[in-house]
């Protein structure tokens, strides 16, 4: 597989594009009043502690108090962490209350929490580290479990083993890079995870980086000793680094950038690095932007819309909810020709490639329901539910996707530890108030007409303007001519309609003559 990475870069928006054949799957966004907080470090100080859901707030300096849970005070027991590679942690808790309370997170897989109230006091100091950035209305998360992320070491400086990550399939490789890594970390000085990019690195290089993420966290002990809580102690590398020391390896075939400072930066980084991949890195000299070159800024506003095309006909609708994401598939204008099984089957297999590079592509996480067409078959459900579990094996966030249910659907989760594009590039409509509907002109005429009639009913007299949107007093006109008529009949008292360009769909005013006097809220109850 063909991969590339191209950067976009301009002084207030960093735009990073990974392609896949050509295709693009996965697009970052960084913006200097937006930027990322996973992985930074903070001394906080503890606002609240609650035992009856076995977490704390802790106060960072941000907006909300930030999240923790009692089983982000402990590391992995040790023999779970032998075989942990930092990309492949157990997901937290989407919600607070999926956590089971007592450390495990449901799976058994770290070591039992001590109880919240036994070992945090309110107000007192502690180091955390953001592990999943602010989501509609929640703060961020925080663990107490800190680690320092290089490109082939993760140093753990409260743990004491020595692990490598899964991704390395060789058992000798893995086995010979502990064996390494284990000679030169010093005795009781903390724990380090090799990165899956470690193969075929020498101990030399090893053994730099180890020493300069030891070093960054004594920097990080003293500045403990002389800040004040809430204080930012470390801020994680930049978008362009981070993603430069983490997913730049000997398997991406080309980066190209088209800022001459980044393009500087990223390779005085790599001489120290992997020099071998400078010559992979590529300044991008065209006048046409970088992005129309390959044609993807069409496909970058695409994901915002709830309908996806599929190949032969077919076509996904993607809503997003506060509690999940629903995938909707339908057949379209796909027909097939004779067998009504396989143009099922062909729409779901082609759907299910396309849901798992959507859900890269637009950063979706937390719940997800897909709802495929149904199929007569287990074999077939079970082919389609092997090629999302294929695709998704490519994320570089955590995924997993159950059986097909009785109802034809397929639940999973994905990694989530910042907002999506929908949520951080897009805002609730004033007018819907994110609904994305609006209530039909006929619906205001007669909450409109309501208002009048609870106006007369409480014996007003006064003469009446009522302004309507220039859509409903068009319908008015084509549809209820007579309205005011019947209108200044019932209630005694004379009414005009007038057109306001300046009201929402939904909204309309009713505005005493005499005085000017808008008296809408006192009468527009429903």
């Amino acid at each position: 597989m063909k991969r590339e990475i191209l950067i976009n870069a301009t002084p207030r928006e960093t735009r990073i594009a990974i392609l896949e054949d050509a295709k693009l799957v996965e697009l970052l966004v960084d913006r200097p009043e937006n930027r990322r907080m996973v992985g930074d470090i903070y001394l906080g100080r503890v606002d609240a502690v609650l035992p009856g859901i076995q977490a704390a707030f802790v106060d960072i300096g941000t907006e909300k108090s930030a999240f923790l849970h009692a089983s982000d005070l402990v590391r992995q027991s040790a023999d779970e962490a032998e075989d942990e590679d930092e990309d492949d942690e157990d997901e937290e808790p989407v919600e607070i209350k999926k956590g089971n309370g007592n450390g495990s997170n449901g799976n058994g897989r770290r070591a039992k929490a001590p109880l919240i109230q036994d070992a945090l006091k309110r107000g007192q100091e502690l180091l955390v580290q953001v592990s999943k950035e602010p989501i509609s209305t929640k703060g961020p998360r925080v663990t107490a479990q800190i680690s320092l992320a290089g490109r082939f070491l993760v140093y753990i400086p409260d743990s004491s083993k020595v692990g490598v990550s899964r991704k390395i399939g060789s058992a000798t490789e893995r086995a010979r890079l502990k064996e390494q890594v284990q000679a030169i970390l010093p005795d009781k000085s903390g724990g380090v995870i090799v990165r899956t990019v470690s193969e075929d690195v020498t101990p030399e290089m090893l053994e730099r980086e180890l020493k300069s993420l030891m070093s960054q966290w004594k920097k990080i002990n003293r500045k403990t000793h002389f800040q004040k809580a809430p204080s930012l102690v470390n801020r994680e590398s930049g978008l362009t680094r981070g993603l430069v020391r983490d997913i730049f390896s000997d398997k991406v075939d080309s980066l190209t950038v088209d800022s001459k400072q980044v393009y500087n930066e990223i390779t005085s980084y790599l001489k120290d690095i992997a020099p071998d991949l400078i010559d992979r890195v590529k300044l991008h000299h065209s006048e046409a932007p970088l992005f129309d070159t390959v044609n993807i800024e069409a496909e970058i506003r695409d994901i915002f819309k709830r309908r996806c095309d599929l190949p032969s006909g077919g076509y996904l609708i993607i809503e997003p909810t506060e509690a999940l994401v629903s995938i909707d598939v339908n057949s379209g204008r796909y027909t097939g020709k004779k067998d009504p099984e396989k143009t099922v089957l062909r729409t779901n297999m082609e759907a299910a490639a396309e849901v798992a590079r959507q859900l890269r592509l637009r950063d979706v996480g937390g719940i997800i329901v897909c709802d495929f067409i149904d199929m007569e078959t287990r074999a077939n459900r079970d082919r389609v539910l092997q090629e999302l579990r294929q695709h998704l094996s490519r994320d570089r966030a955590r995924t997993k996707a159950f059986a097909v249910s009785d109802l034809g659907l397929i639940e999973m989760t994905r990694q989530r530890v910042r907002q999506s594009h929908y949520q951080s590039s897009t805002e609730p409509c004033p007018t819907c108030d994110g609904t994305g509907r609006v209530l039909t002109p006929e619906t205001i005429v007669r909450r409109m007409e309501r208002s009048v009639k609870r106006m007369a009913v409480e014996g007003r007299r006064d003469n009446l303007l009522v302004k309507l949107h220039p859509d409903v007093a068009m319908y008015v006109l084509e549809q209820e001519r007579d309205l005011a008529q019947k209108l200044q009949k019932a209630a005694n008292f004379s009414l005009e309609f007038r057109d306001d360009p300046l009201l929402k769909p939904d909204e309309f005013k009713l505005v005493v003559k005499a005085q000017g006097r808008d008296v809408t809220q006192q009468y527009a109850i429903a």
